[in-house]
């Protein structure tokens, strides 16, 4: 499959990997709601550009969530911008649609071509910064990839390629980050039998930026890991994470011995993040005395303490 150009187009085969959507109804609705308007090569080929691709996956969405075809088309059209301006764009924006990279990081992950994908990351990352390319290409290409997987529109074995080709680009960054030796510390970790840890590295990233020294306990930790490395380090700030409640299942009084280290040092501010623990928590009703639980564990960047 064909690369896009300099402007950013592509073909139709592209816009369907992108989207999950077959040909014939990204064709359908062309033609019967004029949703967009695809310009044509010589050979009668269809391309599309950013744009064309960032409306088709909004009308999508809407009508995954009810909203009648016709009516979400006009939605769609009513939020986008002005054709021509957005095509202008040499840098990327903060947007609620995907760009460029992140389409490419779409059509090199339903391919499972794991060298293309490091070779996207590494381009984006040198040309926009980091901050930038957590938030406007890592965190939107991982939405996508779990949003596919979860559709059925991926398998798991392209979801694995994609999130590990994330998670070991994440982890070459940490280690060559320089920090000062006085900055304040945080730990994050994820917590005993959970498994994913790329949300961890994502944040302890945006920490970095921030000027903090980071340190990031992985997958799956031993008992009692997390105490003894807190109690040796002693940072200012712990970041437990569980995107499942399996850690809860597996450990029933994990939550309590946690809380009840977090009480024992108080000048260290904890804090529990990630879908698992909000679902475990509140199907339990369950009070911390010593740890903070958000709704999302990114919600700590707004923290006073951190300014």
């Amino acid at each position: 499959m064909s690369e896009p150009d300099i402007s950013g187009v592509y073909y139709i085969q592209q816009v369907a990997d992108f989207t999950g959507l077959s040909k014939q109804v990204i064709r359908k609705w062309e033609e019967r709601y004029e949703l967009v308007q695809p310009k044509r090569l010589e050979n009668g080929y269809r391309i599309y550009s950013k744009q064309d691709v960032n409306i088709i996956l909004e009308v999508k969405a809407l009508s995954e969530q009810g909203c009648p075809i016709k009516q979400a088309v006009a939605l769609a059209k009513e939020k986008s911008g002005p054709k021509d301006d957005f095509l202008k764009q040499e840098t990327i924006q903060y947007h609620k649609g995907l760009n460029n990279y992140v389409f490419q990081l779409l059509e090199k992950g339903n391919h499972c071509n794991e060298l293309e994908l490091n070779l996207i990351l590494q381009q984006a990352y040198h040309r926009v910064g980091l901050d930038m390319f957590l938030t406007s290409i890592v965190i939107p290409f991982l939405k996508e990839v779990g949003r596919k997987w979860e559709k059925g529109e991926w398998s798991e074995y392209q979801e694995a390629i994609s999130s590990l080709a994330v998670r070991d680009f994440l982890v070459q960054i940490r280690r060559s980050y320089q920090c000062r030796d006085d900055a304040p510390l945080i730990i994050g970790a994820c917590l005993p039998y959970e498994q994913h840890e790329v949300p961890l590295h994502i944040l302890l990233l945006q920490f970095t930026v921030r000027g903090w020294k980071t340190i990031l306990i992985g997958a799956s930790p031993a008992p009692g890991s997390i105490e003894s490395l807190v109690s040796k380090l002693n940072p200012d700030k712990v970041l437990l994470s569980a995107t499942t409640t399996l850690p809860f299942k597996q450990n029933p009084s994990l939550l309590q011995t946690l809380d009840q280290f977090a009480a024992e040092n108080r000048k260290i501010d904890f804090y529990l993040g990630g879908n698992g623990s909000i679902e475990y928590t509140t199907a339990g009703d369950i009070t911390l005395r010593a740890i903070h639980l958000t709704n999302s564990i990114e919600e700590i960047m707004n923290d006073n303490d951190l300014s």
